[in-house]
């Protein structure tokens, strides 16, 4: 379904998420992609009680089968050199969504993605953000009618303790990557919601 399709697949700060993640990057290459795994910095060099960033490095190479990229210099030839078919962001952190919606390329991650959208080609955002409907909500909005940019299905996770946080329904990554290079948004975009494993 995916064969002959070059992925990038980029990782921001939001750790409580990669365990629902990493295996939605395991089915895309299943389904015949080529994975482009790409990390922040904060991804990279953070420490928590989730594990470890080189750790989850390490894992994210293993699933993939290929070397994670790892700085601006390394992702800026997605564009130009080494171009890919989608550009996937799981999880997208609201300080990584707010710099995409501003135009702010500070992570290897953004570049990836700006270099994505530069050749007109389509960006998945699975955001986790715990300011969804707050400050970070004008960003997201802004995002929601960019071009060539397309959100896995997400919601509000924890609605009495955290009203304002969202986040994406990882297991639905895939199929927003297939609809996403047909040019469309899979339906709908809000759902109900959303519990954390």
């Amino acid at each position: 379904m995916l064969e002959n399709k070059r992925i990038g697949f980029g990782f921001t700060g939001s750790h409580c998420t990669y365990h629902l993640v990493l295996p939605q990057l395991i089915r895309l290459k299943e389904l015949g992609a080529e994975i482009v795994p790409v990390v922040s910095y904060t991804m990279q060099s953070t420490d928590t009680r989730f594990g470890e960033g080189e750790e989850w490095v390490q894992k994210i190479e293993k699933a993939s089968g290929e070397k994670c990229i790892r700085t601006i210099p390394e992702a800026e030839p997605l564009g130009p050199v080494k171009p890919l078919d989608c550009m996937v962001i799981a999880p997208l952190t609201g300080n990584s969504l707010s710099k995409l919606a501003n135009a702010l390329t500070d992570s290897p991650v953004l570049m990836a993605a700006k270099a994505t959208m530069r050749n007109h080609k389509p960006v998945v955002a699975a955001i986790s953000t715990n300011d969804g409907l707050g400050l970070n909500g004008v960003n997201l909005m802004k995002l929601m009618t960019a071009k060539n940019l397309y959100f896995v299905p997400f919601s509000q996770d924890d609605p009495e303790n955290k009203p304002n946080s969202l986040v994406a329904h990882m297991d639905h990554i895939p199929e927003t990557v297939i609809a996403a290079l047909k040019g469309k948004q899979i339906q709908p975009v809000i759902t109900l919601l959303n519990k954390r494993d």
